[in-house]
């Protein structure tokens, strides 16, 4: 892969592109998912399974959407991205749950490349922000997100309910 040293960037001029992921690519998101989360340490959450990307990435109501980063044929990236909306700006937003760069390219400015093209995708559907969580312990994470221009918002906090927890919750509406 061609890189510009001065910059760390990947060359532009080489033959990095974007595409839409398509069903097909299930194993790969499924694969670039797993090496994220062991990237992580946390290999023992990623639970979700090939058919689970298919049944909710594909079809006619799909849950996220999927760029893949391509350096010639070898896919090197991917931005895993779904709709996202603002009560208070009023606009629609995209919300970024997983940004992965091979080992093979990274620090070399693919994900910030990924980002920005999800960014602009957004904008041209009339998307105002972006937004994404990092895990507390992976400051290079912090540190790369800063560097683009995303802010660390110290007045909100995430929650969440998964699994049996999550169950539990939904059946109290049955109550």
């Amino acid at each position: 892969m061609a890189t510009n040293k001065d910059t760390g960037c990947v060359d532009s001029s080489g033959a990095l592109s974007f595409r839409f992921a398509v069903r097909e690519d299930a194993p790969l998101i499924h694969r670039m998912v797993a090496d994220l989360s062991a990237f992580l340490g946390e290999s023992e959450k990623h639970q979700a399974s090939i058919a689970d990307y298919e049944r909710y990435g594909f079809g006619d109501k799909p849950k996220f959407e999927c760029v893949i980063a391509e350096h010639g044929s070898e896919a090197v990236g991917m931005c895993l991205f779904f709709d996202s909306f603002s009560t208070w700006i009023g606009r629609p937003g995209v919300y970024v749950q997983d940004l992965y760069v091979s080992d093979k390219v990274r620090g070399l400015g693919l994900g910030k490349k990924l980002l920005a093209h999800v960014a602009s995708i957004g904008q041209a559907r009339g998307c105002a922000y972006l937004r994404l969580s990092v895990d507390a312990d992976n400051v290079s994470a912090q540190k790369f997100y800063e560097s683009c221009s995303l802010q660390w918002s110290s007045s909100e906090k995430v929650y969440a309910v998964r699994n049996e927890a999550f169950f539990a919750l939904a059946a109290l509406d049955a109550k």
